[in-house]
């Protein structure tokens, strides 16, 4: 197996520290050191560190090193509640008492639905309490283990920050410009390394601090829906259906109106015209007959 990280940085650094202490080299010569071990470190750091950490995390994890799981918890929580003003005042309660927040609320006429972030310790009791609100519809919680995850971030960090001093320390003394130039690029990279891994590792431990649960709050069901009308409102109703209906047939004689008297007109005109006084088409029958009007 390869040296670790920590034993590879000393080495380094007592190289380093030989050829400073040594009054009878040349200038050169420590020059040419420094350049060796910025070399060497910038080719360890290349593929090695990423190896070490990898192995630092699954040796963690199967000689039991872990302190502890790390869990992310997510439930889905549903429940009826008596009225939901008065249930969203009580979980208020519930949160205050339990250290927890609310990320997310969206309200309608007769649910509410929360999104909530409860310190992982308090979530068992804090759940309890939120079934014991109404009557339990639905629910449902899935936990994810996400241990080996956790320790190989930490692990990665560990290293990476690491190589950032060393790289650091080999900064001041580097003696070309080269030599400055791919230091200093190592540097950015690593830099760039730590901050989205940290950024990584910080969502996830927030996951695991902070279990999430997905509540509901629903109303009694409408009393409107399913009640029996009163008197007021079937007369209502009935006036309703014939105000409908009158309107219905005002339109129909409208129209009549509208377009029926230009079509009996129009039918009359035409009658009068072809086979009434005049009668075209009896005067064309005869014609085509051969007898004289």
């Amino acid at each position: 197996m390869r040296k670790n990280t920590t034993a590879y940085v000393a080495a380094c650094a007592t190289v380093i520290a030989l050829a400073a202490a040594t009054g009878g080299c040349s200038r050169k010569m420590a020059a040419a050191d420094a350049g060796n071990a910025v070399s060497m470190a910038r080719d360890y750091t290349t593929a090695d560190y990423r190896e070490e950490s990898t192995v630092q995390g699954l040796d963690a994890a199967t000689d039991g090193a872990y302190d502890g799981r790390k869990l992310v918890v997510t439930a889905n929580l549903r429940v009826r509640v008596a009225d939901v003003e008065s249930g969203d005042a009580e979980l208020n309660g519930i949160m205050d008492k339990y250290n927890a927040y609310s990320a997310s609320v969206m309200a309608s006429e007769n649910r509410r639905r929360y999104s909530l972030r409860v310190p992982s310790p308090s979530y068992a009791s804090c759940l309890a309490n939120l079934k014991r609100m109404g009557k339990t519809l639905s629910y449902s919680e899935e936990t994810e283990d996400v241990t080996a995850r956790y320790y190989d971030l930490e692990s990665r960090l560990g290293t990476q920050r690491e190589l950032l001093k060393t790289f650091q320390s080999y900064l001041a003394k580097a003696t070309s410009i080269d030599e400055i130039m791919t230091v200093e690029r190592r540097i950015a990279e690593l830099q760039s390394e730590i901050d989205r891994a940290g950024s990584q590792f910080k969502g996830l431990s927030n996951q695991i601090e902070y279990a999430s649960i997905e509540l509901e709050l629903v109303g009694p069901e409408s009393a409107q829906s399913y009640g029996k009308p009163t008197a007021g409102e079937r007369a209502a109703g009935l006036f309703r259906s014939f105000t409908d209906y009158a309107s219905i047939v005002m339109l129909a004689l409208l129209g009549a109106v509208i377009y029926g008297t230009p079509s009996v007109l129009l039918a009359a005109l035409l009658y009068w015209l072809l086979l009434g006084k005049i009668g075209l088409l009896k005067k064309l029958w005869r014609l085509a007959g051969g007898k004289k009007t």
